[in-house]
């Protein structure tokens, strides 16, 4: 996945204040998107170290953090084994890359993770196939913003056209929101971030 050596070298550095607070802001939102999700399997995409997903573990049945970097995942294995969690497993696999049989989920999310994926159509696509028939897929990303010049990340998403993109994949019943702005979010200019919800 994009940036994956710039996330190894920060693997151990991550979890700032600032970042961690984010994560419950993203948490947030996505628990409000939930529905009888205590018996359902989530995974984590992109997890980073698990910020996000941490804060969810006791949402859901069972949680797969799932990211391309083996660092940034050695970190939440620190944390499952440190807080004696029982309902989570770690996966290093890059679905930029390939396509991954056999592997479902009735949730998956991604927490500014789409914004470091160069071409999101595939990726969107393979984790369509991942999802279980009725499966939720929630995107939280910053909505674009014109004053970021960037060669490593999009600088953001439309929302519409991000949903005419994932109903032309298959997806439906695309809901978007924008919930939340900040000063200096992204990339240290002020930005909104939105989230996406999109069923199988």
């Amino acid at each position: 996945m994009g940036n994956t050596d710039k996330f190894e070298m920060i693997a151990d550095i991550y979890d700032t204040s600032e970042r961690i607070q984010i994560a419950k802001v993203a948490s947030n939102a996505i628990r409000k998107c939930l529905t009888d999700a205590k018996g359902k399997t989530a995974i984590d995409f992109g997890c980073g170290t698990g910020l996000v997903g941490m804060e969810l573990l006791d949402d859901f049945k069972s949680m797969l953090f799932l990211d391309t970097s083996q660092k940034m995942l050695k970190q939440i294995e620190q944390k499952i084994s440190a807080y004696n969690i029982q309902n989570a497993a770690t996966l290093c696999f890059d679905f930029e890359r390939d396509s991954l049989t056999g592997l479902k989920a009735d949730y998956i999310f991604m927490a500014q993770v789409l914004l470091h994926i160069k071409d999101i159509e595939p990726v969107l696509s393979r984790l369509y196939e991942v999802l279980s028939q009725g499966g939720h897929l929630l995107i939280v990303d910053f909505d674009k913003n014109e004053k970021i010049d960037s060669d490593m990340v999009h600088n953001g998403f439309d929302q519409r056209e991000l949903s005419e993109t994932m109903t032309e994949i298959g997806y439906r019943n695309v809901q978007t929101e924008t919930f939340y702005t900040g000063s200096k979010l992204f990339m240290g200019q002020d930005a909104a971030m939105f989230i996406l919800d999109a069923v199988k």
